[in-house]
């Protein structure tokens, strides 16, 4: 290969949008627990090199995520689920002590103005091109969730494959203290042409309208 063809392959590797770490890392132990037998196949991709040193790209993420698919539509929502709240959880303790103490001690509907702010914030954290926009309305955050890797297919779905955030944003919401249930309501990677993710999800004891924009 000439010279002129290496630089220009670097440079395409080190500008490609390298994955969240809490992703790659969340992705891998929710495939340790459910299928541990297959874990040393995906480590081809998920390296444990490439989870310490944050250099796993959108590539190897999509052949996780393909392969994952193959496993089945209960193992691929379990695994991402699984997955999610694994994020949920690792994003929740990164928020310093304090702050948290501080959300904790909110009235309930600011209180879930601040979860739902951590919950964009991990999303945002996934990849950089993805975020999520929030409308609170009587008690129910419609979630438009933008750039979701997991619904970059070629072929439809019978079911959504957006699972991962609907599982981390409720789990992130239940640890700020705000009993949280959400759902898939629409996913462009399902069969039907729909345009866009939006997740629902139903906020016990909130009552109050607002537009929050990631």
């Amino acid at each position: 290969m000439e010279r002129g063809s290496e630089d220009r392959t670097l440079d395409i590797t080190m500008s490609e949008p390298r994955i969240g770490r809490v992703l790659v890392a969340s992705l891998h132990q929710a495939i340790a627990d459910l299928l541990p037998d297959r874990l040393e196949f995906y480590e081809n991709w998920l390296s444990v090199s490439g989870l310490r040193e944050g250099t796993i790209g959108l590539a190897p993420l999509s052949a996780v995520l393909s392969f994952l698919r193959t496993e089945g539509d209960t193992a691929y929502g379990s695994i991402t689920a699984r997955a999610g709240e694994y994020a949920a959880a690792w994003t929740y303790d990164n928020v310093p002590a304090f702050e948290r103490r501080v959300i904790h001690a909110l009235p309930a509907p600011l209180r879930a103005r601040a979860a739902l702010r951590t919950a964009r914030a991990l999303v945002r954290a996934t990849y950089p091109g993805s975020r999520a926009i929030t409308h609170v309305k009587k008690g129910v955050a419609s979630i438009d969730l933008r750039g979701s890797l997991f619904c970059e297919v070629r072929e439809t779905s019978v079911l959504p494959l957006c699972g991962f955030y609907a599982a981390a944003i409720a789990r992130v919401l239940r640890l700020c203290d705000v009993p949280a249930d959400a759902q898939v309501s629409q996913c462009r990677a399902a069969a039907g042409g729909q345009k866009g993710c939006l997740l629902s999800v139903t906020l016990n004891g909130r009552e109050s309208d607002t537009a929050i924009a990631a």
